[in-house]
């Protein structure tokens, strides 16, 4: 057992498995729907970027290259001034919907280098102009251009030409659970010498101004060398770092003059150190108060070219004489060792050095993306921020249903920068990806957004921050049914009793949904966009036109997935206990009824042999939504096989199915296993063999879903032959878009009209497999389509998962896929190994979109490269 595994192992044993300290700083609270209690519901503009250095915020903090306790009221992050910027540069910026042609963005270059599960240690690399950074140009570039342009990003600029930059490498180490070592490495990677002004800066986040109980907690001058923290929850610390040019303290409080004019009652505010740096004011005061809530070592550098210079910091729950003790460098190269100790036992070793570089650097994000969540619906609507007062806007608008929300946790996150706000299904998805690194925590997470504060009592889960009334794909099943089995290829062993605990908690939701999602009663289900944002010809949520009702072939067949995953939860958990053996008879019948409904009640279209959403008219006809799309590709999904020897242990279950099955039968109805002679598995699945086959067809051809980088989200086929629908009256219309929106919908923030997006494409090749796996080499398909090419479908999954991994593997050109055009910045020395993980790629030429950091997903890459090593 590695060190770090021994470090789980104990943090197993917790009521809730985390270390008191990680990265669980946010990227971005500006922008936040939490912050924003303005009436009409603008979380961009009633919080933008330009008030976030001299506002304070409510509900948590951001900060760059940060990390702070686990319930976030001591913070750390590096802020920089590179003596030419009108902002000191303590947080990453980006654009909103405002101002980015394709919706909200990051334009700045940071990366995630290194983490592992107990943060023990921890590398962030942020690379810093020593330019003005170009915040007018990304303003004025990203404005003016329409939606057909693709968007202006930070490379488009001149700042990082010439290496004309820092790299500014943050690493952690920890002695102990509460004992945090810091050093920031600083690279002047230009041919000149160059000044940064770096201010490592520790804060309390502000918890006193709104709440008169809350006692103000302090940071205090101990000595040129140190500060002390106290809380009156947390305790003391102190704050140790190298000599500095100076020690400021201030406040973490609103400059209201800056704000709306109101005089600030001292000048000890939020952006006093920003005054400083900026505009040379009050630093002998900043300097004389050695006392407040907000504090910073000073460091004015000079560094030649080429030359790098390290700073030191400490964080520790106890007062030490000698901090930085002799050797204590020491401690960094052991725990790099450790993480590459535990990423040895994680990571195969059938991977090439690129691939397994890949991995790791998917886990890194994955943790690094761990955020301290804090969000209390009912306060949040009731109360005001000592700015606005409550209004009508909020207690009757966005999220006012769900007041019994109350969320105060470290959760993964899809982005800590585009989406520093948990999504459900994101969620799923990150857990799965978790899984190999801490089953623990992935259990953990699952387990937290089903309980009572999270999940609405009706069982509804929240779909995310804007609005946790959307309903997203019901995927939890799913997750939970991967995270046991991939602890248990593992380990060795699987955990019947998470089984059992999110076992009870999804037969909740999956109340819910039959409930309130099958409004007929007759099997087929609603649910809205479902994720799949601008997918269809208008928002499935809430523009059905002429209020005619929509039967969704990916709301059934979601459900005919989750139905069977919760079979083989309840059959996995029969094997140990016989009192769930009748719970899994309940979810095969169900899914028997969701696969005759998919199947039989027209959301299959013979001509075209794939399954289509069907606008049911109000004179009772039927109009398919004639659109080849993910929607389509979802039936897929749920495919099972039970094993003979299983069903011989299972008395019950196997009378019951046996009896099930001749009924149908003898009445000729639908009626979805299939058994072979010779096999000791039978295979359950939504799609029948011969329309499986034809799907294939469809979906392995270079013309429609296959690309370069795997799977489109919408054929290709609809780039020469845009789909349009007349609906009394008035015509709706898609066509394929290879790259970012040109849709509206949705506020153009993301794209299902043809890009390749990492989860579809993870349940497609897991299923693929799972056919693949039951019928060996007796069913081939040409692969591509009429390339002459057969392979058995277990050889389709390999290739597809080689697709994926190929968008972010190093070519012989020393170029990646998924950077394109940029591949001249990270073909520079020292560049070549770093590595983004896009929301979603270009369907053509598998170029890196959306958000440049949603390792959250994305990171399925590694159990991909995992799975067919």
């Amino acid at each position: 057992m590695t060190a770090e595994q021994q470090r789980l192992s104990e943090n197993a044993n917790k009521a809730v498995p985390l270390e008191r300290w990680g990265p669980y700083l946010s990227e971005r609270q500006w922008g936040t729907v939490r912050e924003d209690y303005g009436e009409h519901g603008d979380a961009w503009g009633y919080f933008p970027f330009e008030h976030s250095h001299f506002r304070s915020y409510l509900w948590g903090e951001d900060g760059l290259a940060g990390i702070s306790d686990y319930f976030q009221n001591l913070c750390f992050c590096v802020a920089l001034w590179n003596g030419k910027d009108p902002i000191l540069k303590e947080r990453l910026f980006g654009l909103g919907n405002y101002s980015g042609n394709h919706g909200e963005d990051v334009k700045e270059l940071y990366y995630y280098l290194d983490n592992v599960p107990s943060h023990y240690y921890m590398e962030y690399l942020y690379k810093y102009p020593q330019s003005a950074f170009p915040y007018k140009k990304l303003y004025e570039e990203n404005k003016k251009r329409n939606r057909l342009e693709p968007e202006y990003e930070i490379l488009d600029t001149p700042a990082f030409r010439n290496n004309h930059y820092f790299d500014v490498k943050v690493t952690y180490a920890k002695q102990s659970g509460n004992d945090v070592f810091i050093k920031i490495d600083i690279t002047n990677l230009y041919h000149r010498s160059a000044d940064l002004t770096v201010l490592p800066t520790l804060w309390f986040s502000n918890k006193w101004s709104n709440d008169e109980k809350q006692m103000k907690p302090l940071l205090k001058y101990v000595n040129k060398n140190s500060v002390h923290a106290w809380h009156n929850r947390l305790g003391d610390y102190y704050f140790y770092f190298s000599d500095a040019d100076d020690l400021w303290f201030t406040e973490n409080e609103t400059n209201k003059e800056k704000f709306n004019g109101t005089a600030n009652k001292s000048i000890f505010v939020k952006d006093a150190f920003h005054d400083a740096v900026i505009n040379n004011k009050n630093k002998k005061k900043l300097r004389e108060k050695q006392a407040g809530t907000k504090c910073a070592p000073v460091y004015n550098l000079h560094l030649r070219a080429q030359e790098t210079k390290t700073l030191y910091c400490r964080l520790v729950d106890g007062y030490m004489d000698q901090p930085f003790y002799e050797g204590f460098e020491h401690l960094f190269h052991q725990r790099k060792q450790e993480a590459d100790d535990f990423y040895a036992s994680v990571i195969s070793p059938a991977l090439t050095e690129d691939q397994k570089r890949i991995s790791r650097q998917a886990y890194a994000g994955l943790l690094w993306s761990k955020q301290f969540y804090s969000f209390d619906v009912e306060q949040w609507i009731n109360d005001g921020d000592g700015i606005t007062s409550p209004n009508n806007g909020k207690k009757f608008g966005r999220n006012s249903d769900w007041t019994h929300l109350k969320n105060a946790d470290v959760i993964s996150m899809p982005d800590k920068w585009e989406y520093p706000w948990y999504a459900a299904w994101d969620l799923a998805f990150q857990c799965i990806a978790m899984a190999a690194v801490d089953p623990v925590f992935a259990k953990h997470q699952l387990l937290l957004i089903m309980r009572e504060w999270y999940m609405k009592p009706d069982g509804q889960l929240p779909a995310y921050e804007w609005n946790f009334g959307d309903v997203n794909p019901p995927v939890h099943a799913t997750a939970a049914w991967y995270v046991y089995n991939i602890e248990k290829r593992r380990t060795g062993k699987g955990d019947v009793q998470f089984l059992k605990r999110i076992f009870q908690k999804l037969i909740i939701n999956f109340t819910w949904w039959i409930n309130r999602k099958d409004e007929n009663g007759n099997n087929l289900f609603q649910g809205g966009f479902l994720g799949l944002d601008n997918i269809g010809v208008f928002n499935r949520s809430h523009h059905i036109p002429g209020n005619h009702q929509l039967e969704q072939a990916d709301g059934t067949a979601w459900m005919g997935m989750y139905a069977l995953n919760m079979m083989d939860i309840a059959l996995e958990i029969a094997m140990y206990d016989d009192a769930f053996e009748d719970t899994a008879t309940r979810f095969f019948e169900h899914f028997v009824l969701i696969a005759e409904a998919l199947n039989e009640q027209h959301t299959w279209n013979e001509e075209d042999k794939f399954y289509y959403d069907v606008l049911v008219l109000h004179d009772g006809s039927h109009l398919p939504l004639r659109i080849k799309s993910a929607v389509g590709l979802t039936s897929l999904f749920a495919v099972s096989t039970i094993h003979k020897s299983s069903l011989a242990r299972l008395r019950d279950f196997r009378k019951r199915i046996s009896w099930f099955e001749n009924y149908r039968k003898s009445k000729g109805r639908f009626w979805p296993n299939e058994e072979k002679s010779d096999s000791e598995e039978i295979l359950i699945s939504l799609v029948p063999r011969e329309r499986l086959l034809a799907i294939l067809t469809r979906l392995l051809d270079e013309a429609e879903f296959l690309s370069v980088g795997g799977i489109r989200a919408l054929s290709k086929d609809h780039e020469k032959n845009p789909y349009s629908v007349e609906i009394d009256g008035q015509i709706y219309s898609i066509q394929y878009d290879p790259g970012d929106s040109t849709s509206d919908m949705f506020g153009g923030n993301s794209n299902w009209r043809g890009p390749v997006w990492l989860p579809l494409n993870f349940l497609t090749i897991q299923s693929i497999k799972s056919f693949g796996d039951f019928y060996g080499d007796s069913v081939k398909v040409e692969y591509p389509t009429d390339s002459g090419n057969y392979l058995n479908l277990r050889d389709v999954a390999k290739e597809l998962s080689t697709r994926i991994v190929n968008m972010f593997s190093i070519n012989e050109k020393g170029e990646r896929r998924c950077y394109e055009d940029y591949n001249w910045f990270y073909k520079q020395p020292g560049n070549e190994h770093l590595i983004l993980f896009y929301e979603y790629f270009n369907g053509d030429s598998g170029k890196g979109l959306g958000a440049n950091h949603q390792t959250g997903w994305t990171a399925l890459v590694a159990e991909l490269l995992h799975e067919f090593a």
